[in-house]
């Protein structure tokens, strides 16, 4: 049990110190480019947006891993103050993502039906009501999980017994729970259509290019299977890590501390490998990461060198 917890928990460090690097690489060279260029492409202040809420939540995974937290969390403004942060973080992340998906769909995708053609010429219109929405469903979201915790803590002031403190405990993460799955529907089932809707371009284009050389060297068939790429990582590791959170909560109310531990394990991939995935994805971050990689190949190299 000691050793295999000890196992769970350097993964979850390697998995937080791998989350911040791509996430932080991410939001660096944007950085960087914007002082130099003063100007980013249309993707990138998504890209960054969505690495900040990703650093956050890797952030919110690795403090809530200590022993201490569970004591803490029985005061009600630290308890609202954890459970406030996590949905903020959760939301942008899945919201960004999603708003980054429908972007890939809207430049990548060829459709001459009049309204994808109307979204199409008018992408940053789009972008900016879906986080306009994202505003709006995250101050909602807020607002019914701020009454839930207010609720728990009335009832936990007038408790005596400790099971029913457990019991009370667990109807809150229940309600919790509940909150996330109506809130993060909408997200996810639009970054799904884009999926699908991307294949099917990738499909329309495919059989336009049946009698062309180029055959999957073309540059539009890339650009599909890029944006594909991206679109199916982020569905599935946030499918993991959506069933990852429900097992967590499920084995807390059992108290099955292994089950719990693993299943955390689990889900940390999702914010921390789709950020690697986006960087392999997006040129510019893939041509910076290949340089700081011969970089540090050569200062390897150099170190031999002069030891020698």
């Amino acid at each position: 049990m000691e050793s295999g917890l000890k196992i769970f928990t350097l993964i979850t460090v390697m998995q937080f110190i791998i989350g911040n690097l791509s996430n932080g690489f991410i939001v660096l060279i944007n950085f960087i480019d914007w002082v130099s260029e003063r100007k980013l492409s249309s993707v990138d202040p998504i890209l960054v947006m969505l690495a900040i809420s990703r650093i956050g939540l890797v952030w919110h995974v690795l403090i809530s891993w200590f022993p201490f937290m569970d004591h803490l969390s029985s005061a009600a403004y630290v308890q609202l103050i954890s459970v406030s942060l996590w949905v903020l973080f959760n939301h942008f992340s899945l919201w960004l993502a999603t708003i980054l998906s429908i972007f890939y769909l809207l430049k990548i995708a060829s459709f001459s039906r009049p309204i994808f053609l109307y979204l199409k010429w008018r992408v940053k219109n789009v972008i900016l009501m879906m986080m306009l929405a994202a505003l709006v469903f995250l101050f909602l979201n807020l607002i019914v999980i701020n009454t839930h915790v207010e609720d728990w803590n009335h009832r936990f002031e007038r408790i005596t017994t400790w099971n029913s403190t457990v019991s009370d405990s667990a109807a809150l993460s229940q309600l919790i729970m509940l909150e996330m799955i109506m809130f993060s529907l909408i997200p996810f089932v639009l970054a799904l259509i884009s999926f699908l809707l991307l294949i099917f371009s990738l499909w329309k284009h495919l059989q336009k290019m049946k009698l062309n050389s180029k055959g999957l060297r073309d540059p539009r068939t890339k650009a599909h299977t890029n944006a594909l790429k991206i679109i199916i990582s982020f569905l599935l590791l946030y499918t993991t890590y959506f069933l990852c959170l429900l097992v967590s909560w499920i084995s807390h109310i059992h108290q099955i501390k292994m089950v719990q531990v693993l299943s955390g394990t689990i889900g940390l991939l999702y914010p921390s490998s789709h950020s690697l995935i986006l960087i392999l994805g997006n040129s510019k971050l893939r041509q910076a990461s290949l340089l700081v990689l011969r970089q540090l190949k050569c200062g390897t190299k150099d170190e031999k060198f002069i030891t020698l």
